[in-house]
């Protein structure tokens, strides 16, 4: 994966065999992914690189996240549940995701038609970011952490093992990766769980 921001707007996230090759997802969206990150940006948030991809940081909390894939490019919202959302414009990433939590784009136009919604959803987070705000959880959930949500929304297999095991071996899976603090090491636990969790086992067991 990428570590450097100016990589990933020129060369792609570095996830896949694709990586700086004309048929990188983030050089078919080139125009639309930069239209996104100029509003990031124009609206004060830090930008970073996690888990190979533009993060948009505020008040030390991670607001939004650019990824661009096949079909679409998008923008991704943290905590999203905490957004007032009265026209329903957010969408669910994947079967992973609990919440709807993405604005889905296909052009730079799309993107320069919404970018006053962009705008209003970035000053939600960053008011909810100021203070302090968190989701409520609900304890018989087990909390994913955000390298494993996105592993297993971009591969349908993992995802259908994973959905198998018991909530004790998801609880295990997601320990073991959140436990970790860099993401780099999260996405590399993902990568090193994919054996077990698709043969059924949870992250302690052989």
């Amino acid at each position: 994966m990428i570590t450097e921001i100016e990589d990933f707007f020129r060369l792609g996230c570095g996830r896949c065999a694709r990586f700086a090759t004309p048929d990188c997802s983030v050089r078919l969206w080139s125009p639309g992914v930069d239209a996104l990150r100029d509003i990031c940006r124009g609206a004060g948030l830090d930008e970073t690189v996690k888990w190979g991809h533009p993060c948009y940081v505020h008040a030390g909390r991670n607001l939004a996240i650019i990824g661009a894939f096949r079909g679409d490019f998008r923008l991704s919202f943290f905590d999203a549940v905490l957004l007032d959302d009265p026209d329903g414009v957010l969408e669910r990433q994947g079967p992973n995701t609990r919440h709807p939590d993405a604005l889905r784009f296909r052009s730079a136009d799309e993107v320069s038609a919404r970018q006053g919604v962009v705008r209003a959803l970035l000053a939600q987070a960053m008011e909810h970011a100021a203070a302090g705000r968190r989701p409520p959880k609900n304890p018989a959930e087990v909390d994913l952490p955000e390298a494993l949500v996105l592993a297993l929304d971009a591969d349908p297999d993992l995802a259908e093992a994973f959905h198998r095991l018991t909530p004790g071996r998801q609880r295990s899976h997601a320990l073991h990766i959140g436990a970790a603090r860099a993401e780099a090491t999260q996405a590399a636990r993902v990568a090193a769980a994919r054996g077990r969790i698709l043969a059924g086992k949870g992250a302690n067991e052989r």
